[in-house]
Order: C-alpha cells, then sequence, then structure tokens
C-alpha cells in the first residue's frame, strides 16, 4: 500500500496555471462511468490515525465529475479529517489519494482576513497581479456586489460565509469542499446560503463534498448521501428526488428516516 499524499490531476489545470487561462470546471458526468484517472477524487484504502486512534480505517471512495456529495456521521467519527485530506491539509497518511488539483475549501468560520479589503479576500492567493474584476464578478454572484470594499468586520455572519463561497468559486475548482459551512449561521440565514450553494452548483457544474450533521440539509442539497462510521463508508445512497425538494414529500421523510436510522436514530 503506498503511503504519503499522490498528487494525481485529473482532467483540469496544473496547479501552477495562471488561474485567468485555465480549463474550465468539468461539467456533471453523463452516466456515472468516467474512468477514475478523470474523477474529482479517488480514495483507496485510505487510513489515519491520531497517536493509537485510528479514526479512518481503509477507505474507499470515488466522487464523479459534477457530483453533489453529503457527508453524514456522528461527531468524531472522521469527516472532517477526510475532507482536510481531499484539500490536501493533512498528509500524514496511508492509502492512494488522487484529488484534482483545481480544488477550494469553505469552512465553518469564513476565515476572511481582517485586514483586507472583501474583494482583496476573495482573490488572496491568486497568482498573478490583484483582479479586482474578478473578485467583483464573484462577489455579485453570490449577492454581496454591494459589500466589495468593505471591511470583514462588518459583514453579517451569512454576508462573511458568502464571501467564503466568492473566495472559493473564483478558483473555478472541480471540487468544492465544505466542511459544516452553515452550522454557525441563524435558520433563516442557513435557508438562504443553501439556497444559493444549490444554485451555484447547477450553475458552475463543479463536484461537490458538503461535511454535515443536518440529514434534511443533506437531502435538500444533494444527489449523494454518504454515511461515514467506525473509520469508513457504511451507506452510500442516492437521493433522486425533483428539485426544488419538498421536505414533506413522502419519499423525502422516508429517506430521511433511513438515514437517520443509520445514524442511530430511531
Amino acid at each position: 500500500m503506498a503511503t504519503g499524499f499522490p498528487r494525481s490531476v485529473t482532467e483540469s489545470a496544473p496547479e501552477t496555471a495562471n488561474p485567468d487561462t485555465a480549463a474550465p470546471a468539468a461539467g456533471p458526468a453523463d452516466d456515472g462511468t468516467a474512468s477514475t484517472a478523470a474523477l474529482p477524487a479517488t480514495v483507496r484504502g485510505l487510513t489515519k490515525s491520531f497517536g493509537d486512534n485510528t479514526v479512518i480505517d481503509g477507505l474507499d471512495l470515488d466522487i464523479q465529475p459534477g457530483q453533489f456529495v453529503a457527508l453524514l456521521g456522528p461527531s468524531g467519527c472522521g469527516k472532517s479529517t477526510l475532507l482536510r485530506i481531499l484539500a490536501d491539509l493533512d498528509r500524514e497518511i496511508t492509502g492512494e489519494v488522487q484529488v484534482a488539483q483545481r480544488r477550494a475549501v469553505a469552512f465553518q468560520a469564513p476565515r476572511l482576513l481582517p485586514w483586507k479589503r472583501v474583494w482583496r479576500n476573495v482573490i488572496l492567493g491568486l497568482r498573478g497581479k490583484p483582479n479586482r474584476a474578478r473578485a467583483v464578478a464573484a462577489l455579485e454572484e453570490v449577492g454581496l456586489g454591494h459589500r466589495v470594499d468593505v471591511w470583514p468586520k462588518v459583514l453579517s455572519g451569512g454576508e462573511a460565509q458568502r464571501a467564503s463561497l466568492a473566495r472559493a468559486l473564483v478558483r473555478e475548482p472541480d471540487l468544492l469542499l465544505l466542511d459544516e459551512p452553515f452550522s454557525a449561521l441563524d435558520a433563516l440565514t442557513r435557508l438562504k446560503v443553501q439556497a444559493l450553494v444549490g444554485e451555484l452548483w447547477q450553475r458552475h457544474g463543479c463536484a461537490i463534498l458538503l461535511v454535515t450533521h443536518d440529514v434534511e440539509e443533506a437531502l435538500l442539497l444533494a444527489d449523494r448521501v454518504l454515511v461515514m462510521n467506525d473509520g469508513g463508508i457504511v451507506h452510500d445512497q442516492l437521493v433522486e428526488h425533483p428539485r426544488p425538494r419538498d421536505v414533506s414529500a413522502p419519499a423525502f421523510v422516508a429517506q430521511r428516516a433511513e438515514l437517520l436510522s443509520w445514524l442511530g436514530v430511531h
């Protein structure tokens, strides 16, 4: 079994490419039969331990181009650890991990730099000269065109999370990793940002892995839901309800009950 983090590229621009000339993000798969070499994420035999505690044990996973995947599981089961590995933020692993080089992450905390104006936060880390027009376009897409030049401290929680999404999407990722990005928001703002993420996914066509504890959120947004426990994926379920989804529809209620059962809630 290989060790370390093999940096294998899917059909995306190299990591050193100028983002202004990068190829467009991959669109949704037509039939789900894409080869593993072209997938946004392929994981084989992944194991991750913290001391004597093994949190991920021989995990296998494929994420198809354009697929919206939600990852559920109890606290401490390794969901966020898996996301960090896919984001190349943790390389002390055993197994094989191949991830599109064009990837972006949005965390629970927006992580905006308070000494940079919002538009500069959005393009932080991009190669080349600061491209204000590119930042403005991304902010307008998430409904923050009126907040381009403000300091992060004046943003509401929902606005800050929108800015975080703009910062991720301006990179035109083939794989967008979302680590509980709605959990700190109030109920109304959460619904609005959830809807925004769904719209952005359909518009951009990138694959998404969303880590969440909320079963209803997973079913509203994703077209595939995974349940993680005991170091691996214990349940893998497609979500085929028409969009927009009705949480009161019998099929939706039944699928929610099934997922809750897998999470130990009866």
